[in-house]
């Protein structure tokens, strides 16, 4: 085993089979020894950094119908909101303020934001601060609409494929199909963006080693960004009873995708500390690099419930970055709140 590891190591691939054996014979020193190689390699292309990007949740809104979200749009319970234009810029103002340097838009699919409302409120930051990124995770748009955020000045897109296994994307997004979904990731990757995609782990049907697949597709894909999380079950969603995804599987996987990847971007989810009260701090020592604190207006965080018992500090934002700062410094990392590229992006 400890051959396989040192050989993803060295080669930064394996086989799907070869995935698929370390998943499911590891032991517990093994996987010491997985996670040692995935922090070395970390160090190696980031050093004991930790990006800091600033979390806006622009709208809970959204015509699509996941079975595992909790803002589907046959959620009724859902208490529905959307920020303004003047809100996003506004929490964007105090996060520069901050010292924040990329700023990350996520949102339900709302069609009130149009190409042309996304066009102003990138072009007015783009002018207004010329050392700054701004990432979009909007879900899925055309061709055309993503060329023209891009010119507009956005950098980044995120977009989890979320299962490779289409039988079951299928059956968890009605109406949706996996098929577009990777054409989007393809188009966002022409175009020039920083690409981000990743998966869900712990849904329904899936085993451990079944992720091999969604860890062969990354490696063909070659994102500049990937994000992994458990699956936490919403009470308002058909997947409500079911069994969500462990903090222990997710960091394995983290470990992988860094050996997979070895200069991608890779967050340490809110999700990971909301299953685990350490599990941040854990994911950056198995090879994570990034973390998004939340600078939505404080009303609005609650009601993006993506799943249940979602992690949030009731205080101002400056608090709240002290406290995440303190929390990666005594992990034994750096908190850094630059543009934070990867480091084989340039713009087109």
């Amino acid at each position: 085993m400890r051959s396989l590891i040192d050989k993803l190591s060295k080669e930064n691939d394996l086989t799907q089979n070869e995935l698929e054996y370390l998943l499911n014979k590891m032991t517990e020193e093994e996987r010491d020894y997985l996670i040692e190689k995935a922090y070395d390699v970390r160090k190696k292309y980031y050093g004991d950094t930790v990006f800091f990007r600033g979390l806006i949740e622009i709208s809970n809104i959204c015509k699509c119908d996941c079975f595992y979200c909790g803002i589907r749009k046959s959620n009724k319970k859902a208490d529905r909101y959307r920020l303004s234009k003047e809100e996003i810029l506004d929490s964007c103002h105090r996060g520069y303020f901050l010292g924040y340097r990329t700023f990350v838009f996520q949102g339900g699919e709302d069609s009130y934001f149009t190409d042309n409302i996304l066009e102003e409120i990138i072009r007015e930051l783009k002018t207004h601060y010329n050392d700054i990124a701004i990432t979009l995770s909007l879900g899925e748009r055309g061709a055309e609409s993503f060329k023209r955020l891009y010119d507009a000045g956005a950098d980044r897109y995120l977009l989890r494929h979320e299962t490779v296994d289409e039988e079951l994307y299928n059956k968890l997004h009605p109406g949706m199909s996996l098929e577009n979904r990777k054409k989007c990731l393809e188009s966002l990757k022409s175009i020039g963006y920083q690409v981000g995609s990743g998966f869900l782990i712990g849904l329904p049907g899936l085993k451990l080693t079944d992720y091999a697949k969604d860890l062969v597709y990354l490696k063909k894909l070659r994102p500049h960004m990937v994000g992994i999380g458990p699956f936490i079950p919403h009470e308002d969603t058909p997947l409500k009873a079911e069994k969500g995804g462990t903090a222990y599987d997710t960091i394995t996987l983290l470990a992988i995708i860094r050996l997979l990847l070895p200069d991608v971007l890779l967050p340490a989810t809110t999700a990971l500390g909301t299953i685990d009260p350490k599990g941040r701090e854990k994911g950056f020592k198995a090879g994570a690099n990034v973390i998004m604190p939340n600078l939505s207006p404080m009303e609005c965080r609650k009601k993006y419930a993506l799943y249940n018992g979602k992690v949030f500090l009731g205080k101002e934002s400056a608090e709240e970055k002290i406290k995440i700062e303190n929390s990666v410094l005594e992990a034994g990392f750096q908190p850094i709140l630059t543009k934070g590229d990867n480091v084989r992006w340039k713009r087109k």
